[in-house]
């Protein structure tokens, strides 16, 4: 059985405008027939630009909206039919809304929804006691959530998604907000809660590192439809024709001038470079910084992971343009 299963899944809105004599009616498509199977373990990154309909997809998911049309279970469920029998099976967050109570400690909340979803007490305890030291709440445990840093507040978010032992948990931009430092914590926190536990993860984000550091998968969707569904590592592969290379030398390097390469940055003893690949070995370049000067060290990257979906959504866009002519 599949964590999540998808089949033409649709969903409309009726839009109504203009006053008592002169009303019209819109119907606006949020979700135009997705189908995916996401199995369990998995970690998934759901992405799309504003409005393409990840939210959506995420409440009919959780049972917050039905379909207009399509069929949709998670792990064996109807989650609109079954909501009450999934909400014990399901872990969410939202990372602008909270299920914390504000004016609590999150020792208080997590006591609050081990009643919620019936713990037995010992179980709850032994649960609660290894998310306090796993996701480092000791010092924050008895403190107001109103007086906890974003990303404080976030990982108690997460741990408490995770008090009743979900198979599956939709995280919707849970990093949002967060400072370098603690988006790379949660990160990490995420990716071994996935490994270690087998919870399957669903996430939906615009920040690329999220993307890069949890998930193994990728599924784009634009204007409500799936418009790619690789892994990570795969999409990297496909839609990367560019490197970038940075070297920095011993002495002030000579000229380097090659087709499809472009000088991204140059300041004194150190060069940045973007290499079309299509048009220029790897091997030539490396030969010309080389010859450049006495080389004292050198990288080679890869684009940003937001470049390849920009350009992924970029080729998506024109097609559906050129569609809708």
């Amino acid at each position: 059985m599949n964590a999540v299963d998808l089949e033409n899944l649709r969903k409309t809105f009726v839009l109504k405008r203009g006053g008592l004599f002169n009303r019209t009616t819109t119907e606006v498509v949020a979700v135009d027939g997705i189908s995916l199977a996401v199995k369990q373990g998995e970690s998934v990154a759901f992405i799309g630009p504003n409005g393409a309909g990840k939210s959506t997809t995420i409440k009919v998911l959780t049972g917050i909206m039905r379909p207009t049309a399509g069929a949709a279970r998670v792990l064996g469920l109807v989650p609109w039919s079954d909501r009450s029998k999934l909400a014990y099976r399901i872990g969410a967050v939202f990372g602008q809304r909270s299920q914390l109570w504000y004016h609590l400690p999150p020792n208080d909340s997590f006591e609050l929804l081990a009643r919620v979803y019936n713990l037995p007490k010992n179980d709850y305890l032994k649960r609660r006691n290894m998310l306090i030291e796993r996701f480092g709440l000791a010092p924050l445990i008895e403190t107001p959530v109103r007086k906890l840093s974003l990303g404080q507040r976030m990982r108690a978010e997460i741990a408490a998604s995770l008090l009743h032992s979900p198979s599956v948990v939709f995280l919707d931009e849970p990093t949002i907000g967060l400072d370098v430092v603690a988006r790379q914590e949660l990160r990490d926190l995420i990716r071994e809660w996935n490994r270690e536990e087998g919870v399957t993860v669903f996430l939906t984000s615009h920040d690329a590192g999220d993307i890069e550091s949890v998930a193994r998968r990728v599924i784009v969707i634009n204007h409500g439809r799936v418009v790619l569904d690789d892994k990570v590592s795969t999409v990297r592969r496909k839609f990367l024709r560019s490197k970038i290379i940075g070297a920095r030398f011993e002495e002030l390097p000579g000229e380097i001038n090659l087709n499809g390469v472009t000088v991204l940055k140059r300041s004194g003893y150190a060069i940045k470079l973007e290499v079309d690949t299509e048009l220029t070995n790897m091997d030539v370049v490396t030969a010309a910084i080389l010859h450049a000067g006495r080389v004292a060290d050198i990288t080679i990257e890869d684009p940003p992971l937001e470049d390849v979906i920009a350009h992924i959504y970029g080729q998506h866009n024109t097609k559906y343009a050129q569609a809708s002519k």
